[in-house]
């Protein structure tokens, strides 16, 4: 695989592989090296030195990535229906002096145990998997087992594996060995829904919090909005609990925080369990948009806020306000805009849910009939509760972020994953640096037989004696999936400009993960 150089202005750097697929965008990639990556992980890893096969792992770079995604996909040769089914597999990627060594670990769920004995799947899975057996052994099951698939983050001393619909489990954070299932002090109740998307707060509020939140959904839905410590002697304690009930269905995967609000998109869905009930879907595919409905942004304000026109200390209630059409996952950031008055949303919008029909094998499935995303800002009327979208980048993209010291604030940059073809839906091969003030793009390109994923900005350590950093001083860590040797490579870029600092190849095969996130040394 060449990975090629960064250019100006989002231009492709790949070319076409001969026998790739073409979307009606006329650009093109080889399906069966993006299929390649669908396995099993075959084995754990401790601690096993890497290499720079080209380039130098820079001496600053001190911390772990860590990632989380499926690992297990196949059990007696029944393939789950969708990936996002697939259990819970750990990787961290620790840096110290130019130094790096890998460490692999599936989490050690109760399911997976029962599973691993059994030597089959036991469980149907959320996104239409279905247990052997046909209809008669899927019907009327509605046991769920937790994946622990999604997320990871550090929280204090322990590392936390979060599947949205349960409870997170807690892993040592240096060998990945899994604790068990944590309520974290008693906060949560068993079982009760905890997200897989927490926000970092760097430190609006005097220190540093881990912003989060969990749905019991229904006709009418509850969020709970929780706020933890999230470094010192104080990690992990609970610092803000608040719940809100609101008129509908909530499917909530994301959302936004800026110092004075916590920002929820509520799509515009239905959800009918009978399917799921009598054995024919998942839970997930019982999901469909609601024509001619319209989302809603839910604004709730975070401990100390106050909603415009509310004089009260402690507001009450969220602000409820119409959002655009289309279907939200992921947000990119929020802030609150000092000359307007105007709270502005970043968030990556579909044209409608994107799902998997049953009968579908996702190694097969058609790019051209799935939404492409994009990125949407909107900015927010708090007075009038009224709303306004732009579209900052018609590119296919997804797994955005910002400088993490920099979330809730105006950022000027986003780092993103995005296709190599400018129009249409495809596989996601390259990163883009966007400028969010002047509209100014840069990519990097993995094409045309790699594929990248959620891409995680690290800003470069202060010192007592450096000077102010810039907002793009840093670097960006990426998973690439290279077809060429199916495995893995990990690629550090520099975070101002995307050129390659170093590409290290894993001594491992990592399917297409989730999310992951990055914990400095200290």
């Amino acid at each position: 695989m060449t990975l090629a150089p960064s250019r100006d202005s989002g231009s492709p750097t790949g070319s076409a592989a001969a026998g790739s697929a073409s979307g009606r965008s006329g650009a093109a990639y080889d399906r069966a090296d993006w299929a390649s990556a669908f396995r099993n992980v075959l084995g754990e890893l401790d601690r096993v030195p890497l290499n720079a096969v080209r380039g130098t792992i820079p001496p600053d770079l001190a911390g772990t990535l860590y990632r989380n995604g499926p690992g297990r996909l196949e059990r007696g040769g029944h393939w789950l229906h969708h990936p996002f089914d697939g259990d819970g597999m750990i990787t961290a990627l620790r840096f110290e002096a130019g130094q790096a060594v890998l460490t692999n670990r599936f989490v050690r769920t109760e399911g997976w145990l029962e599973e691993e004995a059994a030597g089959r799947f036991l469980y149907r899975g959320v996104f239409g998997s279905q247990k052997p057996g046909g209809l008669l052994a899927n019907a009327f099951d509605l046991r769920m087992k937790n994946i622990a698939n999604t997320h990871v983050v550090r929280l204090g001393d322990q590392l936390l594996a979060l599947w949205e619909a349960s409870s997170p489990h807690a892993l040592d954070p240096d060998t990945l060995e899994t604790r068990g299932l944590t309520l974290l002090d008693g906060v949560l109740g068993k079982g009760e829904a905890f997200s897989a998307h927490p926000r970092f707060d760097p430190g609006h509020h005097g220190e540093p919090r881990m912003v989060t939140f969990g749905v019991k959904a229904g006709p009418r839905s509850t969020i709970r909005l929780m706020e933890f410590a999230a470094s010192g002697p104080r990690a992990g304690q609970l610092l803000a609990d608040r719940h809100d009930s609101v008129a509908g269905f909530a499917f909530l995967h994301d959302f936004a925080i800026t110092p004075r609000y916590a920002v929820f998109l509520q799509n515009a869905v239905a959800f009918n369990p009978l399917p799921f009930v009598a054995g024919l879907k998942g839970a997930a595919q019982c999901l469909a948009s609601k024509p001619g409905e319209q989302g809603h942004f839910l604004i709730v304000p975070r401990p100390g806020a106050t909603a415009a026109g509310d004089s009260a200390a402690e507001p009450t209630a969220p602000i409820v306000v119409p959002a655009p059409e289309g279907f939200v996952f992921h947000h990119l950031n929020a802030f609150e805009d000092a000359a307007t008055g105007e709270l502005v949303v970043d968030s990556i919008f579909y044209d409608d849910f994107p799902s998997i029909d049953p009968g579908v094998d996702f190694r097969a499935v058609d790019f051209d009939t799935l939404p492409a995303g994009r990125l949407v800002r909107t900015r927010i009327d708090l007075e009038h509760r009224t709303a306004a979208s732009t579209v900052l980048e018609e590119r296919c993209c997804e797994f955005a972020m910002v400088n993490p010291e920099r979330q809730g604030l105006d950022a000027r940059y986003g780092w993103t994953a995005v296709a190599e073809c400018e129009r249409g839906n495809a596989p996601l091969q390259a990163i883009e640096k966007l400028d969010l003030h002047t509209g100014e793009r840069r990519v990097w390109s993995a094409a045309p037989r790699g594929f990248v994923s959620e891409p995680v900005m690290v800003p470069r350590p202060a010192t007592a004696t450096s000077a102010p950093r810039a907002e793009d001083d840093g670097w960006v860590l990426n998973l690439v999936w290279n077809g060429a040797r199916c495995a893995s490579d990990l690629v550090i870029l520099h975070a101002a400009d995307l050129s390659e600092q170093a590409v290290l190849e894993l001594p491992l095969a990592i399917p297409y993960g989730l999310h992951g996130s990055w914990a400095p040394l200290g």
